[in-house]
C-alpha cells in the first residue's frame, strides 16, 4: 500500500476498502500531509480506509481554500472511480482534520452541499490573522506605506481572515450540517480552541457530538516512526532515546485508537 498523487490530492488505498477519510492538516504543514503526518494515515489505511489528503497553502481566504480543497477532493474520488481504483458504489465519507484542517472541514460542512458520515476534529484552533500569522501587521505595513503614503492617504493595518474568527463560529452555530462530529483536545495543547466550539456542536447535535481529552500536545498528530538503534552497548543517550520515543508514541497510539473507536466500534476491543 503506497502513497500515489492524484488530481492534487495524495491517495491511500487499501485492497478492500471500508470508508474514505478526507484529511486536512494544519496552516504550516499542510503542503505535504502524506509526510508529515504519514503514520497517522498509514494507520488509517491499514484499518481499511482510503485516505485522500488534500495539500494546500494558507492565505487569509479560508473560504477560497475550503471550496478548493473539497474541489480537487471530489475530483480525485472522480478519477478513482473512473480508474476503478475505487470500484465500490458507496462508501462513507469521513472529514479529519488537523489545526486549520479543522476549520477548513468545519466551513466545508457549512457553505456546501456535501455527506459526511461524520468528522474528527483535532486541536481546532481559529485564531484572528495577528495572532495566526506572526508579524503580519509589519509586513502588511510596509506594503500598505509604499503605495499609501505619496497620496496622504492613512494605511489600514486591520487583516483579518475570511472568514474572520466570530464569523466562523456564527456559519458553524447557524449552518454547519454534519451531525455526527469527534472532538480532540490535548491536554498540554495551549493554542487550542475545543472548549470554544464543542458547546456550539453541542446545542447544534445534542448527542451527536463526542468530546475526547487526551494526552499530548498540538504536535502530537504529526508523530513519525523513528526506527531507534542503539549500538554494541545500550549507553545513557539510548535510554533518553527509548524514554522519549515511547512517551511520543503512547499519546499517537493513544490519538490513533480514539479515531479508528469512533469510526468503528468493533474494529477495537
Amino acid at each position: 500500500m503506497d502513497w500515489q498523487e492524484l488530481s492534487g490530492s495524495w491517495v491511500l488505498i487499501p485492497s478492500r476498502p471500508v470508508g474514505i477519510v478526507h484529511f486536512l492538516g494544519g496552516a504550516f504543514i499542510a503542503a505535504a500531509p502524506q509526510v508529515t503526518y504519514r503514520w497517522l494515515l498509514e494507520q488509517l489505511g491499514r484499518q481499511g480506509y482510503l485516505v485522500v489528503a488534500t495539500p494546500f497553502l494558507n492565505t487569509l481566504d479560508h473560504v477560497a481554500i475550503a471550496r478548493e480543497v473539497l474541489n480537487r477532493f471530489e475530483t480525485t474520488l472522480d478519477r478513482l472511480k473512473a480508474t476503478r481504483l475505487l470500484r465500490k458504489q458507496y462508501l462513507p465519507i469521513y472529514g479529519v482534520g488537523h489545526s486549520m484542517g479543522c476549520k477548513l472541514h468545519l466551513l466545508i460542512g457549512s457553505l456546501f452541499s456535501v455527506e459526511r458520515a461524520g468528522n474528527i476534529l483535532i486541536s481546532f484552533n481559529n485564531y484572528p490573522a495577528k495572532q495566526a500569522i506572526p508579524f503580519l501587521e509589519q509586513f502588511n505595513m510596509l506594503d500598505q506605506l509604499t503605495f499609501l503614503k505619496q497620496l496622504n492617504i492613512k494605511p489600514a493595518f486591520d487583516v483579518e481572515f475570511t472568514p474572520s474568527p466570530q464569523e466562523t463560529n456564527d456559519l458553524i452555530a447557524q449552518q454547519y450540517a454534519i451531525r455526527r462530529n469527534l472532538l480532540i483536545k490535548f491536554i498540554k495543547d495551549e493554542i487550542d480552541q475545543t472548549a470554544i466550539l464543542s458547546p456550539v456542536l453541542q446545542q447544534r447535535f445534542p448527542n451527536m457530538v463526542v468530546l475526547q481529552m487526551l494526552p499530548g500536545n498540538h504536535l502530537t498528530p504529526l508523530g513519525q516512526d523513528v526506527n531507534w538503534k542503539t549500538g554494541d552497548s545500550f549507553t545513557p543517550f539510548d535510554a533518553i532515546g527509548q524514554w522519549m520515543k515511547q512517551g511520543v508514541y503512547r499519546d499517537l497510539n493513544r490519538l490513533k485508537l480514539e479515531m479508528i473507536r469512533w469510526l468503528n466500534p468493533l474494529a477495537v476491543g
